[in-house]
Order: C-alpha cells, then structure tokens, then sequence
C-alpha cells in the first residue's frame, strides 16, 4: 500500500507555464494541498482522485511518451521530450512522488515539478527540476512559505511568483532584493488570471482587505519600468482552451 499515489489525472498536453511553455508534456496530477491559495485553479485536485501503484503510473506515462521515441530534439541535448511534470494539489505532499521521479529520472526523462514552497526540496533527485512558488500576501498563504528552500534551489529549478496587486508586486520585488534571487535561479512573474465561476471554490482563502487589484498590462509595465531580472508569463493553455477545462 506504501508504494501509491494518489492520483487526479495523467495527459498529455504542451506546457503552459515556465521557461518550458510550449514543449509536449506528461503531467501527473496528484490528489491533495494543504494550501488554498485565492486564486487556485485546480481545486478539483484537493479531493478528486483514485489510488494507484507507483509502477502503474510510470507505465502510463511511458504509454504516453511512446510515439515520441526516436523523434529528437534540437535544443537541448539533455533534454528528453516529452517532459514530464508533476503537479497537483501539491505532489510533496505525498512521499511516493520523489521516488517517481527519481524513477523517470532513471530513465532518461527530463522531470519537472509544480510545488507551492511549503514543502523541503531537499528529498528530490537533484536531476528533478522543480518549478517553487513563492506566495505573496495576496494568496493568503504568504506565512507558508518554507525559507529554508532557497539556499537548496539549482541553478536549474525556477521561483513563481502568481501576483495580482500591487501590494503582491511589492512584496516580490522587497524578495527577489533579500534573497538575491535572481542569481540563483530564473524568475517568474505570473499574472493572477480571474476564475471562472465553477472554479471559484468556497474553501480558498480570501484576498486580504485593502489590497489594489494590478492588471496584467500593469504587471508588465512595472516590470519594465523597476528593470526586474525576471520573466512575464501568463498561462498560456488559457489562451488555447477555456479556462476551466481539464486534461489540457
């Protein structure tokens, strides 16, 4: 029993977010967070999901990457496509997913992971790149982030920052000075994109009073105008399928 996962979905789709957006990826989505961030998307995730062995959910995803075998990349040479991301819910919740892909890792696949910054990076395979939130104010869970991450991030992993005021962009730019972060790893800026009613769950957290809502064209000219080291990302399979559509 020790060696499952609990699992919401496994497709295969194109990135939407990261210096990854637009390549194939597998995404292995996990059941569970113990956040709920205001803005969440996936809340279908917190519950939704099925039990299944570790060796079952590799096997799916080599199904998925099969017709891709011998197909090649020109980028990268380390980079194996399609990629694979586990993402969630929150995949350190449970133990078994570093062990996954630790496994795929073995194989040759190039891993990411979506983890929202309250959870030790340390028990992942160095090989994994992981994709770590920090949470602004604006969240609502701005007290879970776990500090002690930041000295333990790779030149290859990546910082989110979902930002949707001005007191959240504030705030991310107060941490990108503290921690130095942009000479460790590349930097995501994210616009907060509006809900759409059936994802509007009533367990998310609340934007905390007084806050400035901050449009997208706002995010990207203050961006530019502060001379910020980082990347502007919107989520891009929102562009190319309604936003609240799942298996994409």
């Amino acid at each position: 029993m020790s060696e499952t996962l609990v699992v919401n979905e496994i497709y295969l789709s194109l990135q939407g977010e990261s210096t990854w957006a637009g390549l194939p990826c597998i995404f292995v989505r996990l059941t569970g967070c113990g956040l709920r961030c205001s803005y969440c998307d996936t809340a279908y995730a917190f519950t939704q999901g099925q039990r299944r062995p570790v060796a079952e959910v590799l096997a799916e995803v080599r199904r998925l990457a099969a017709d891709y075998s011998g197909r090649g990349w020109q980028g990268d040479s380390a980079v194996r496509l399609p990629l694979v991301e586990f993402t969630g819910g929150e995949p350190l919740l449970q133990k078994q997913s570093a062990a996954a892909m630790k496994a795929l890792c073995d194989e040759g696949f190039t891993v990411l992971v979506e983890t929202n910054g309250a959870h030790d990076l340390g028990v992942l395979d160095p090989r994994v790149r992981a994709i770590m939130d920090l949470k602004a104010p604006g969240s609502g869970e701005v007290e879970r982030n776990r500090w002690a991450n930041i000295p333990l991030l790779k030149p290859t992993d990546e910082v989110k920052f979902v930002l949707g005021s001005w007191e959240d962009y504030s705030w991310a730019k107060q941490m990108l000075a503290e921690h130095s972060l942009a000479t460790r790893c590349p930097i995501l800026f994210s616009w907060v994109a509006p809900l759409a009613p059936q994802q509007q769950d009533k367990s998310l957290k609340p934007v905390p009073a007084g806050h400035r809502p901050m449009s997208r064209v706002e995010l990207v000219e203050a961006i530019v105008n502060d001379h910020l080291p980082v990347r502007f990302q919107l989520q891009m399979h929102k562009f190319v399928w309604p936003a609240e559509q799942r298996g994409v």
